[in-house]
């Protein structure tokens, strides 16, 4: 028998009564009777409830020592009493009556409890995330991504995509986030980059010939966290086909995620297979986000038309129409019977979001009219509140609440207020997935800083648009072939059919200002490779994080992740980012000139 252990404390039943067992584990709370000292001990697999008489010469030992302390005890496992069982926990009927108990590591005062799964300050779980990890939501967490992780390898293999290993050290390159460098000890003044993702590498894999490729692939990008995206580092399932078109990647893809959300997604309904496809420009006119929660009924409709016309006299909108604004319009429905606390709270919402308040419109039915009801109601004339009541969607029973900026602002927070809206009516329906993707991206887009043209999703993407034709079109008319697919509101994977033609990728850059020289310079491993022959081939990257946080129903990439960096992208648990020695540096041949 091993000496640590018989068996795990989640493994005794009613099949194990009257056996001398030996168990180890963490104390996770003491309960004292007096003559009676209960012991909750955990380990990986569970908990078991252990019981020491006052009469017990290791009962002082166990009364003294404290929670999260490690020991071992050996003892005989007995039926609880009758009305004491905890249906609870899988050795809920038995309990371990102890004779010996060995101690093997004593704990220190906690810093914060394991027992109770208390909100404690994000600093300290993660300064000691090794006693955080303890916490059985956090403990489930991470064995959830474990098995997330070995069903989507196993799946990946099944479906005959071979599995390699791109490299670490890398070259920087000029598109996307900001990379992370890796100063050069043999060549002085060079830097490595860690990659932000293994995009070019990927695309020779299949110029090397293989069909399908995939890994699980660590991703670093020297950018700001957020709720949904880790600073420094993510994980994603990066993937690659060969000979493909776009429609053979979602046939390929959408099984996997419907059986991978159906095994892990806690009995939820998931939308089934094929998923939705909808246009990036549908999407943002919808939905006021090219990543649209299809869970929320509520759908935004532009009313700049109506609001602009002789119908309408409300002036302050009209005049920010007349310096380029538009109006968004998001039909609330079933809101005829809220106070006017309600909306005066969206109001006031929308207000602490920068904006300058949520103007609404309510209705009620005279003579078989809908008439306009609410402050602004008096600008509206009978023709217009038909109008807007038709193209809305409106009945007697909703409300139409306004939104009126300039264009992408317009839309993005016409975006959020349909979230906002949907959540307040309690619309969004929590036990359910819905996927989809949304294709048709745009190939540029105008900086908004600069006002210069720039790459909107991959540079690597194939235009819509023919060789041929390329120069001679609009390039913000110019649709790729790229795709993002979308669950629940959120971004899991963006994807793209590449473009494998050199001369073509010189065409694509130039528009944004490379030139040719500066493309083969930049990106001379990628131009090179496909110089020689390369197939169409095309793939997608879902990022492990994210999908794990949907599965669990969290709303912080940190809660599934093992050693997350915190928001400002530091481990306090190992303090890094960390000062280096003199010498280091002067070996890797650079000076620091720090910021006073």
């Amino acid at each position: 028998m091993n000496k640590y252990r018989s068996h795990n404390c989640s493994e005794l039943n009613i099949k194990n009564v009257n056996k001398t067992v030996l168990l180890s584990g963490w104390v996770h709370r003491k309960r004292d009777h007096g003559n009676l000292l209960f012991v909750d001990l955990r380990d990986h697999f569970g908990i078991t409830q252990c019981v020491i008489e006052n009469k017990n010469k290791f009962f002082n030992l166990l009364e003294k020592i404290r929670p999260e302390s490690v020991i071992s005890v050996e003892g005989l496992v007995v039926k609880r009493q009758k009305g004491t069982e905890n249906q609870d926990i899988s050795t809920g009927e038995v309990e371990v009556s102890i004779k010996s108990i060995n101690v093997l590591s004593e704990a220190k005062d906690l810093p914060m409890p394991v027992f109770g799964e208390q909100d404690y300050p994000e600093d300290i779980r993660l300064k000691y995330r090794f006693i955080d990890l303890r916490r059985n939501e956090m403990h489930t967490n991470i064995i959830l991504r474990s098995k997330v992780i070995s069903f989507l390898r196993n799946r990946m293999i099944e479906q005959n995509f071979l599995e390699f290993q791109t490299p670490i050290l890398t070259a920087s390159s000029p598109e996307g986030a900001r990379d992370f460098l890796v100063p050069s000890r043999t060549h002085p003044g060079k830097f490595y980059a860690l990659p932000q993702a293994p995009q070019q590498f990927k695309q020779m894999i299949m110029i090397s010939g293989f069909d399908k490729y995939f890994q699980i692939a660590p991703c670093f990008r020297d950018e700001d966290g957020r709720a949904d995206r880790s600073p420094g580092e993510h994980y994603q399932l990066d993937l690659e086909m060969s000979f493909v078109e776009q429609q053979d990647i979602f046939n390929e893809m959408e099984p996997i995620f419907f059986d991978l959300f159906k095994k892990f997604g806690k009995n939820k309904n998931i939308n089934n297979v094929p998923f939705p496809k909808i246009s990036y420009q549908e999407s943002m006119d919808r939905f006021g986000t090219d990543k649209p929660d299809l869970r929320n009924p509520l759908e935004i409709k532009d009313v700049t038309e109506i609001i602009s016309s002789e119908n309408v006299k409300f002036e302050i909108f009209k005049n920010l129409i007349k310096k380029g604004s538009i109006v968004k319009a998001i039909t609330a429905t079933s809101t005829n019977t809220k106070p006017r606390n309600f909306f005066d709270n969206l109001n006031n919402w929308a207000q602490d979001e920068g904006a300058k308040g949520l103007a609404y419109l309510s209705f009620e039915n005279k003579s078989d009219k809908l008439i306009g009801k609410g402050p602004i109601a008096k600008f509206f004339n009978e023709e217009a509140i038909k109008n807007i009541t038709n193209l809305c969607k409106a009945t007697e029973k909703d409300s139409i609440f306004f939104v009126c900026d300039l264009k992408d602002q317009a839309y993005k927070f016409s975006g959020i207020v349909r979230q906002k809206i949907a959540k307040e009516l309690n619309l969004i329906n929590e036990n359910e997935f819905k996927f989809c993707w949304v294709v048709d991206f745009p190939m540029f887009h105008l900086d908004e800083q600069s006002g210069k043209l720039d790459f909107s999703h991959n540079p690597f993407s194939m235009p819509q648009t023919s060789f041929e034709n390329f120069s001679k079109t609009d390039p913000l008319k110019i649709k790729a072939f790229q795709y993002d697919l979308v669950c629940n509101g959120y971004e899991l994977s963006s994807g793209a059919i590449r473009n494998h033609l050199p001369e073509y990728m010189f065409k694509v850059f130039e528009k944004v200002g490379y030139s040719k020289k500066d493309v083969e310079q930049k990106f001379s491993g990628m131009i090179k490779a496909l110089s020689f022959g390369a197939p169409p081939h095309g793939g997608m990257a879902p990022g492990i994080d994210r999908i794990v946080m949907l599965l669990a129903g969290k709303e912080n990439i940190r809660e599934v992740t093992l050693f997350p960096l915190n928001q400002n992208g530091q481990d306090l648990l190992m303090g890094a980012p960390s000062a280096v020695s003199d010498n280091q540096i002067k070996e890797l041949s650079i000076k620091l000139n720090l910021k006073k």
